[in-house]
């Protein structure tokens, strides 16, 4: 058989054999030599930055790299003008790759990676994914992203997929009878693995759950199902590994990044070292020990197209306590620092808290398939979801009793039962929405 995948992106000018030549390098230093490795590539990236990029060099507002602290946070309300004003000298358009962010987190965005670095990306995703018996040349994958719903930006995807050895399903029609016909499609396709958000997976779980169903059962080729984009609570892993009946993988990670952290066959969530620098930082952009909360902020190593030096991606999370600079570990993904819900009383609370607390109550019924919550107010808050069945006065004075203890008590909550809920354009779900000025 074709190598394919590799084939395709060396024909479209990505150096794959330079990149995993490169990637394998890094990956033979040893932990006592890392500390001084990584200082200097930091320093690389950097030096490259403020002399190739006037962009950076303005908002770095230094001549030259001295401190690693003194380098400001990049956010993606920077990078919001044109991509042309944030490309480095010598590149344009037409010799990088161009993608933009899906603007799950209320700021899309438009950006670049020069082509080693892209080719260095892939390398990494190739690697990462083979921990489990995956290659991209050969295994057939399952795909549960979204896809443009136009006739040529459709065929065209189709034919990338195909070149990538994917199928794509249709991840907006998830009623009964959509998740009927991909059940079916796992019927007549061999396919090795799955790989999508985590919202559309579950539902199909959900689904095999209703109909006595395991996924395996029907395509015994599936080894493995790698989830991302959205969060994985523990229940939902322990529904999807039941269902399924493979092992449910882990992967975090952005589109403008790549992979941040992936979850390895020892269920270690490995945070990306070979290509990034991640920090978990704290209000003051200060590290903070391992085994405490910040906020997640990376350095691509590679791009030089575009800088994204001390980029804060838009997640809080937490470096496990055993983490090396060459082994760092994801102890734990809390949700994005976008999604906070300020209460009257001044208490701030992470979204995923109400999505987390809604959930268990929600779960042990197995009526409801999926919900939103919203903060249309301060004190006042939606939930939209869709259920077999309406909620019971009970079940609601339930849930209305448990936020008041985690939360604070006298907040109001509207119920809203609906047929479908809205997806954003790209497919994803976002679970928590606050509408509330900051």
């Amino acid at each position: 058989m074709i190598r394919l995948f590799d084939f395709s992106l060396q024909l479209n000018g990505f150096p794959m054999k330079k990149a995993s030549s490169e990637l394998q390098k890094r990956i033979d230093v040893s932990e006592e030599k890392y500390s001084e490795f990584i200082e200097l590539r930091k320093k690389e990236i950097v030096d490259f930055h403020l002399k190739n990029n006037s962009f950076y060099k303005a908002l770095a507002k230094v001549d030259s790299y001295k401190n690693w602290s003194d380098l400001p946070i990049l956010t993606k309300r920077n990078l919001q003008i044109p991509l042309n004003k944030r490309l480095s000298d010598t590149f344009t358009s037409k010799n990088v790759y161009i993608n933009k962010t899906s603007g799950s987190s209320g700021d899309p965005m438009v950006f670049a990676k020069d082509k080693f670095s892209h080719a260095v990306t892939w390398a990494d995703y190739k690697r990462l994914f083979s921990l489990h018996e995956i290659d991209f040349n050969y295994s057939f994958q399952a795909r549960f992203y979204g896809m443009p719903l136009t006739f040529l930006a459709n065929k065209k995807l189709r034919f990338k997929d195909f070149l990538s050895r994917r199928y794509r399903f249709n991840i907006f029609d998830l009623s009964d009878k959509g998740l009927e016909k991909i059940t079916n499609q796992f019927q007549k396709k061999k396919f090795d693995y799955i790989n999508g958000y985590t919202s559309n997976i579950v539902l199909l779980a959900k689904y095999l759950q209703q109909k006595n169903k395991i996924l395996v059962e029907i395509c015994p080729s599936l080894k493995v199902c790698v989830v991302t984009s959205e969060m994985l609570f523990e229940e939902d892993k322990i529904l999807l590994e039941r269902q399924l009946g493979v092992p449910v993988v882990n992967e975090y990670g952005s589109s403008e990044i790549g992979i941040i952290a992936f979850e390895n066959p020892d269920g270690e969530w490995m945070v990306n070292s070979e290509t990034l620098f991640v920090e978990i930082l704290d209000e003051n952009n200060l590290p903070v020990p391992h085994g405490n909360e910040g906020r997640i902020v990376v350095t691509s190593l590679d791009n030089k197209a575009h800088p994204f030096i001390r980029y804060e991606v838009g997640d809080y999370g937490i470096l496990d306590e055993k983490s090396t600079l060459k082994k760092p570990i994801l102890k734990k993904l809390i949700g994005r620092t976008s999604d906070v819900a300020v209460l009257p009383s001044g208490k701030k609370s992470p979204g995923m808290t109400f999505y987390s607390i809604t959930k268990k109550l929600f779960e042990g019924e197995g009526n409801i398939k999926e919900f939103i919550i919203k903060q249309i107010e301060i004190d006042l808050f939606e939930i939209e979801y869709t259920s077999e069945k309406e909620l019971s006065s009970t079940e609601i004075k339930n849930i209305e009793k448990e936020f008041s203890n985690y939360l604070e008590p006298n907040l109001k909550y509207i119920f809203i039962r609906k047929e479908k809920l809205e997806r954003g354009k790209s497919g994803k779900l976002k679970q928590f929405i606050s509408l509330v000025k900051k």
